[in-house]
């Protein structure tokens, strides 16, 4: 269901300076700033609307103590919006709204975005070989696999930690070395988190779109958002990044998140269509991960597949009635990146939560902290 943006204006800006435990002490966090200042798009400016808490059927203290557990981890940044408004906004460590920092796997939630956008235009059929845009497959082992396959983490490319942490990171070109990596498994046999499959669709969409994917990612998603403080990476060859190395910041990654919540639709404009999300994000792609869709994570019970996936799946993985996030509604959708890089979106609260912070593999600050916004809901 489409959510209204709504039309109303208000600038807000409050110092807070929330607790946070160390050890048998209480402390002062770092103190933020909860910066408020627009709406999107509401008066053609591309400002955000932010309201109190209570205005957007918040509890306040719900969400400060979000904020202390935010601080606590050391994050960078935490936004809270409702209804299409920013109900609560926090930064530390010398961030602004405008300080783009380095989100790492959700890179790839972006880059699911591209190829359904690609996927409408006609530039791409979801269920066709990828071989058909990367040439270089055709006739080997690889040439059945789907895009599909690609976008569900199920391609049977080869996988190691050395290869997928280590020479691919390392790669001048990192699409070539992608491409030229081997089929280990048929497609749709095994799950495996694959950042060097999913690197492939950056050749796979310059081909089909004849545009640079940095270009075509500026171009058709982050400049029409409005994501200014935004740019998709490149590696050394100059080449464009899909698996990570998107910069973004909290507001900028808010825009993703409220236009999944939009089902596609930003100020009028139609981006990607709700037939690709309702399949990157409303159900599983493959029969191997409950937890999986198109480059998106859901909280849907069932089994989850653990290969370098994010901590908390990697604890539940091989059950079959894991859970994400245990207890929490199963339509809640995220965006994950490395160190707890965050976007939490939630249709029925018409909530998006997003949280930046430092890049520590391990961190325990995850998606199960912004699921407390579902406890802050008053009506």
């Amino acid at each position: 269901m489409r959510r209204s943006l709504g039309t109303a204006v208000l600038a807000l800006t409050v110092a807070v300076t929330p607790a946070c435990s160390t050890g048998d002490e209480t402390t002062p966090a770092p103190e933020a700033t909860i910066a408020g200042n627009g709406g999107i798009g509401d008066d053609g400016s591309g400002d955000w609307t932010a309201v109190p808490p209570d205005e957007a059927g918040l509890d306040p203290a719900v969400l400060d103590a979000m904020a202390a557990e935010a601080a606590a981890h050391d994050s960078y940044c935490l936004l809270v919006a409702r209804n299409g408004r920013i109900a609560g906004e926090w930064y530390w460590n010398d961030v602004s709204e405008h300080t783009g920092r380095e989100v790492f796997s959700v890179t790839k939630s972006a880059t699911s975005l591209l190829a359904g956008i690609a996927a409408d235009d006609g530039a791409v059929e979801l269920d066709a070989p990828a071989a058909e845009w990367i040439p270089q497959w055709q006739g080997t082992d690889s040439a059945t696999v789907t895009v599909s396959d690609l976008l569900g983490n199920d391609s049977g490319r080869y996988w190691s930690m050395s290869s997928d942490y280590g020479e691919l990171i390392r790669a001048q070109d990192r699409s070539a070395y992608a491409v030229g990596l081997a089929q280990q498994d048929p497609p749709g046999t095994v799950w495996a988190y694959n950042n060097a499959a999913i690197q492939t669709l950056v050749p796979l969409l310059e081909s089909a779109s004849g545009t640079p994917f940095v270009e075509f990612g500026r171009d058709r998603l982050l400049a029409p958002l409005g994501m200014t403080d935004s740019a998709f990476g490149t590696d050394a060859s100059g080449g464009g990044v899909s698996f990570m190395g998107l910069r973004s910041t909290c507001r900028d990654l808010g825009r993703l998140g409220e236009l999944v919540l939009q089902d596609g639709v930003w100020d009028g404009r139609r981006i990607v269509s709700e037939e690709y999300l309702d399949a990157a994000t409303g159900r599983a792609s493959q029969d191997l991960n409950a937890a999986y869709g198109y480059l998106f994570w859901r909280n849907a019970v069932g089994p989850i597949a653990g290969a370098v996936s994010p901590l908390s799946a990697q604890q539940v993985a091989g059950r079959a009635d894991a859970q994400m996030a245990p207890g929490r509604p199963e339509d809640l959708v995220w965006a994950l990146g490395l160190g707890g890089q965050i976007v939490q979106i939630h249709a029925p609260t018409n909530t998006v939560v997003v949280r930046i912070g430092p890049p520590e593999p391990g961190a325990d600050y995850d998606y199960s902290a912004t699921a407390k916004v579902l406890d802050a809901i008053r009506n």
